[in-house]
Parts: structure tokens; sequence; C-alpha cells
């Protein structure tokens, strides 16, 4: 009994200490993150100030974030999220507090010309960077400061997006893929919720879209689940071509031998071009086009089936050529506009697909489908969730292992005939073949495939040789 009550007792003790904690470090991010919201509202805000159309501005925009972030703070460098797993992985939480102005600096510098970023990423970076700074004050031992900036990017993401719950879950899913540490789970809820709240009561407004006036009567039966299960493999290959264009630009921009400064400029100017002949629908944050494509009248008819790849493209110059910003709100838009253009296909239920995709792009590019259904449920009602639960696990499997998030620590394999090393960075996974009547099944397939195309070859050189005599 005495060592039952001595257990209690220290379980107890650090209930309280990390209530407390998360809740004052969720009301100093919540306050922090709404002064943010509020500088880039002003900053998209006076656009119309300038003489000529703002997206001009692109390419001195990029040289000077690339510029400011080089000189004063490296690590505020990317959309955010990605430098804040590698400072829990690899720097036990540790973040310098050089990042807070300069990382804010640059992204209102970036979404005011127009580049294709979000503001949940530097979101998240000030959320952490605020609670390392604050571990580093009160001398917190490495435990305590890697569990309060964990505390951090959760109050981040969950006062940005404004969904509390999937905000902290997204904190901590996000940093291993396959575990959620739970000793951590509380105090990001909590601080989560303080965040969100705080934030709320300083002015920020959040956008919910709420379908369940309107998909009361979705049918429950074998067809429709094939189509919700279709959705979800869909899903899976926009997440999975998404991730490799970003990938692709990324390495190109960087491979190329110019000077550094070149490249952002280049790469300003090659969007702003291109925006002044197609207009600026892919540029910013574009919540309009992300409105549109959820709306269950004939706004959604504003969407078309070249969104989705244009926001992609233009995402990808956007962080390829320096632009600060986060890369979540870019995922939104492109889930939402390849869910948009899924039930246009299938012909009906058109915002419902909208929303699958919006949460579901997300589970398979950031490999966190349980924030992503989490987030359906908060966003769009349980009404959806229940089917985005399929789409967004699809999703998740079907993207492999591979993330817009690189330094992210994989701990489970999405196959069984995959060879994988797990603990690595999912940049750095080897990935072999295991099963080998399965490698055999895949080789026999694809020597019939190539047997079948050289017959073909072979038949329209004699149909062409019997036109000719």
């Amino acid at each position: 009994m005495r060592r039952h009550l001595t257990e209690q007792g220290f379980v107890f003790a650090s209930l309280v200490k990390w209530v407390l904690l998360s809740s004052l470090m969720g009301i100093l991010i919540g306050a922090l993150i709404t002064l943010f919201l509020k500088v880039l509202s002003m900053a998209e805000g006076s656009r119309d100030l300038l003489p000529f159309p703002y997206y001009f501005t692109l390419p001195f925009a990029l040289v000077l974030t690339v510029y400011v972030i080089k000189k004063l703070a490296p690590n505020a460098e990317g959309h955010g999220t990605e430098k804040v797993i590698e400072a829990i992985h690899k720097s036990n939480g540790k973040i310098e507090i050089a990042i807070l102005p300069v990382k804010v600096m640059a992204t209102v510098i970036s979404i005011f010309a127009g580049a294709s970023v979000g503001k949940e990423g530097p979101g998240a970076q000030l959320g952490a960077a605020a609670s390392s700074f604050i571990s580093t004050l009160f001398k917190f031992n490495t435990h305590d400061r890697k569990k309060l900036v964990i505390c951090g990017i959760s109050a981040g993401f969950a006062s940005v997006f404004g969904t509390p719950i999937a905000g902290a879950i997204f904190g901590i899913e996000i940093l291993i893929v396959g575990t959620i540490m739970y000793d951590v789970l509380l105090p990001s809820i909590i601080a989560g919720f303080t965040a969100f709240l705080t934030a709320q009561y300083l002015g920020v407004e959040y956008s919910y879209f709420a379908l369940k006036n309107y998909y009361t009567d979705i049918p429950i039966n074998i067809h429709f689940v094939l189509m919700v299960i279709l959705a979800g493999l869909f899903f899976g290959i926009v997440t999975d071509i998404f991730v490799t264009v970003l990938h692709l630009v990324h390495k190109f921009i960087k491979n190329l031998k110019w000077h550094w400064l070149l490249k952002p400029f280049v790469v300003g100017l090659l969007l702003a071009v291109a925006s002044y002949f197609i207009g600026d629908r892919y540029l910013g944050l574009g919540f309009d086009t992300i409105k549109e494509s959820l709306s269950p009248f004939t706004a959604s008819e504003n969407v078309f089936w070249y969104d989705t790849i244009a926001k992609m493209i233009f995402t990808a110059l956007s962080l390829g050529g320096g632009a600060s910003g986060g890369i979540i709100t870019p995922v939104f838009y492109i889930g939402a506009a390849s869910g948009n253009f899924f039930g246009h296909l299938v012909g009906d239920h058109v915002a419902f697909f909208a929303a699958l995709g919006f949460v579901s792009v997300l589970a398979g590019a950031t490999n966190a489908p349980i924030a992503a259904i989490i987030m359906a449920g908060e966003l769009f009602g349980l009404e959806v969730a229940h089917y985005a639960a399929v789409t967004a696990v699809i999703s998740f499997l079907m993207t492999g292992h591979r993330s817009v998030f690189p330094s992210q620590i994989l701990a489970m394999k999405k196959s069984q005939h995959l060879k994988i090393k797990l603990g690595e960075e999912i940049e750095n996974v080897e990935i072999d073949y295991t099963d080998e009547k399965y490698i055999r099944r895949i080789k026999n397939i694809r020597e019939r495939m190539k047997a079948r195309r050289e017959l073909k070859r072979q038949k329209a050189a004699r149909d062409k040789k019997r036109e000719r005599k």
C-alpha cells in the first residue's frame, strides 16, 4: 500500500507540473501566433497599395528572404516544421531564439509577395523556439526540454489550424512514423487547447466547413464504400506525385551551379511571369480555391482538374527557390482540389470528396493519419470523419516510406514484402525486397508486358510494310 501511495504521489506531482507548464506555454504561444497571424494579415491586405501586381515583387522578395535567413538564422530556412523535427531528433530540442523574429519577417515577406507557402510551419517553429528558450531560461533537463518543445509544436499547429485536438496530435505524430509518444500526449493536448483558446480570445478567426447539413443522406452501400476506397487510392497517388515533384525540384535547384542569390531571383521571376499570364490563383495561401473546392454549391465548378498539378509546381518552385513558409496549407489546397476533381469524375458528392482529399493528402504527405482523421471531425463533422478514416489510412500507406518531412524517424514498415532498417531518418532509409516469390511474380508480369509490347511493335511494322506494298 505504501509503495502504491508513493507511486500515485509521484504521478500526481508530475501531472500537476505538466498541466501548469503546458497551460502557461499554450497561453504564451497562442499570443505569439496571434501576433504573427495579424502581422501576416496586414501584409496581405497591404498588397493593394502597390501600383502594380504584387507578384512582381517575388524575385526581390525571395532574394531578400534567402539573404536574411542565411546571414541571421540559417535554421529558419525552409518550411519550418522540418527544422523543428530535426532539432528534436538531433539537438535535444535546442532551437535558437533568433529564429523567432527572422522566421516571422521572412514568412511575411514571402507570403506578401505571393510565394506558394503556408503559415502553419512557421507557427510550429515559433512555438518550438519559444518553448526551447523558456527551457533554457529555467535550466530544464534534456528530457523536460524536449517534452516542452513538443508541446510548443502542438500549440503552434493547434492555434494556426484552429483544430486543437488534431493540431496537438499532429505535433506528436509527425516526429516518428508509426509511433505516438504517450508521455507527451496530455501536455500537448493541454498546450494545444490553451493556445487555440488564447488566439481565439485575442481575435483570431478560423474557417470551418460544416458539411453535415448537406451530407446527412450519404448512402451506406457497397457501391459507395468502393468509391471511398477508390478515392483513398487516388489521393495516395496524388500525394506520391506531390512528394516526388517537391523533392525533384528542390534537388534540381540545389544542384544548379549558380550564385546563391541568383537562384531565388530566377525562380521568383519565373513565378511572376507565369502568374502574369495565368493569374495569381496558385500563389499565396490559396484559401479562396480551398473554399470553392469544399463548397456544396456551384462555386466548386470554378475548380479545375489542372489546379492540383499547377499548385504542386508553384509550391515546389517557391520552397526550392528559398521562400519561407509552411507546406501544409499547399497540401490542403492540393487535397481539396484533387478531391473536387474526383467528385466530378464519379459524378456526385463533390464537396464530400474534396473534404476527404483535404485530410487524406495531409495524412499521406506527412505520415500523420490519426491527426488527419481527427481533423476531419473537427473541420467537417463526424459524417465525413467516418469515411476519412478509410481514405486517410489508404493514402498514408500508398505514399510509401516517403514524406514532405525528410527528418522523420521511421519506426514501422508499410509492407511485409519490404526489408527496411527502422530507426533511421526517412530520407536515408534503404529499401529492399524480402519475398522472393513476390519478386519473381513482379518480374514475370514485367516480362509478359514487355513481350506484348514487342509483339505489338512487330505487328505494327508488318502492317506498315504491307501498306507500302
